[in-house]
């Protein structure tokens, strides 16, 4: 049952913004962006709370912002947004928020102008050639996507996510400033971290791993086990911060290569369905996705557990349990039951994420509908 690790020379791509802005102050780099490249009619797209905070990116020139994205957008949602910016027709396009806003800012960035819709472009390199700039600013530590070529939108008509991949949603200029993440709660900062630490793990446990990847998504998860109870326990606490912000952006890394597995595909009908945020999600079934694929990948499942100061185990009950323990004392109730999923869903759930076939083939073990209606039951 033990996977085979990928030879070193097996092809992979790697693709990241051409343009990096980490640390504290980052943020001021946007502006000298924008004026370098004659940037004059700015659209940010962002969730309501950085909506009110649009003076903090120092733009000159008009500005319209888009400050309705929804926690888990969906195609109306979207539609909203394009609409305004075939209104508006900007030539910089600004995601300023979480994954969500990101998300919508790189469909916003392509969509407008091209005569194609998001059905059109669902999958891989389908995605028009972009002719705005785009910049990416991380205001949240989990889902990376400041780094990333994906894009997911609910569709209400199914509840399923739509995905799009492209290169041409790639961001010119990525800024990941600890600072915009100071006032980020203690409860979406433990599930946002749980998030990056997800998004390195899957990577790194992947039927595609690969070691130009293993080597960011394990200084991920040791970054997320160094600091994200820092950063729980005291939202000050810069290092933490930063330490936080390194490790989404790996993750961020690890997401175009190889992407995620089966946590995140048992995970996504929990937002589609029941509007659990992503990051929460994605923590609620990490331990258990961990656990099972343990036997296939014991070696790195013990490097998981070493980055979260846990004892090496080969049993998944007690990798189970010291991984559930390790999210709960960040102060999650690891229980779908008490995060309003209703126990009669569970299996059309099961059903649904073992649909998620782009995710579940990457998993290192076989997942069948019975196998994830298990987990979920567990995890009730």
């Amino acid at each position: 049952m033990k996977l085979q690790p990928v030879a070193l020379h097996a092809p992979i791509e790697l693709l990241q913004p051409a343009e990096i802005a980490f640390g504290a102050g980052a943020l001021a780099r946007l502006a000298r962006f924008a004026a370098r490249h004659g940037l004059t009619r700015t659209l940010v797209v962002a969730d309501a709370f950085n909506a009110t905070r649009i003076n903090l990116l120092g733009l000159e020139g008009e500005i319209a912002v888009f400050g309705e994205v929804k926690p888990e957008p969906d195609v109306p949602n979207l539609n909203a947004a394009l609409k305004l910016a075939e209104d508006f027709k900007p030539d910089f396009v600004i995601g300023f928020g979480g994954g969500s806003a990101m998300d919508l800012a790189k469909l916003v960035a392509v969509l407008p102008g091209s005569g194609q819709s998001l059905h059109d472009v669902v999958g891989p390199d389908k995605a028009p050639a972009r002719k705005v700039k785009l910049a990416q600013i991380s205001t949240t530590s989990g889902t990376g996507s400041e780094a990333g070529i994906r894009a997911l939108v609910t569709d209400p008509a199914t509840r399923n996510k739509l995905a799009v991949q492209s290169a041409n949603m790639l961001a010119d200029l990525a800024i990941i400033d600890p600072e915009l993440t100071m006032s980020v709660p203690a409860a979406i900062t433990a599930a946002t971290g749980v998030d990056a630490l997800a998004h390195c793990v899957e990577a790194y446990t992947s039927r595609k791993a690969h070691p130009l990847i293993d080597t960011y998504a394990l200084t991920g998860a040791q970054l997320v086990g160094r600091y994200l109870p820092r950063a729980v326990a005291d939202g000050s606490d810069k290092e933490a911060r930063a330490g936080l912000a390194l490790a989404s952006l790996y993750g961020g890394f690890c997401l175009g290569p190889v992407n995620t597995t089966a946590g995140h595909a048992v995970a996504y009908p929990l937002g589609s369905r029941h509007n659990l945020p992503h990051g929460l999600a994605c923590a609620l079934i990490f331990p258990h996705t961990l656990a099972f694929n343990a036997p296939a990948c014991p070696d790195k499942t013990n490097a998981v557990l070493e980055a979260l100061g846990l004892p090496a185990s080969t049993d998944p009950e007690t990798i189970r349990q010291s991984t559930r323990e390790w999210c709960a004392k960040l102060g999650m109730d690891m229980r779908l039951s008490a995060n309003r999923v209703p126990e009669d869903d569970l299996a059309a759930m099961a059903q649904e994420a073992h649909a998620i076939r782009r995710l579940l083939d990457n998993n290192p073990r076989d997942m069948s509908v019975a196998d994830i209606l298990s987990l979920y039951r567990t995890a009730f």
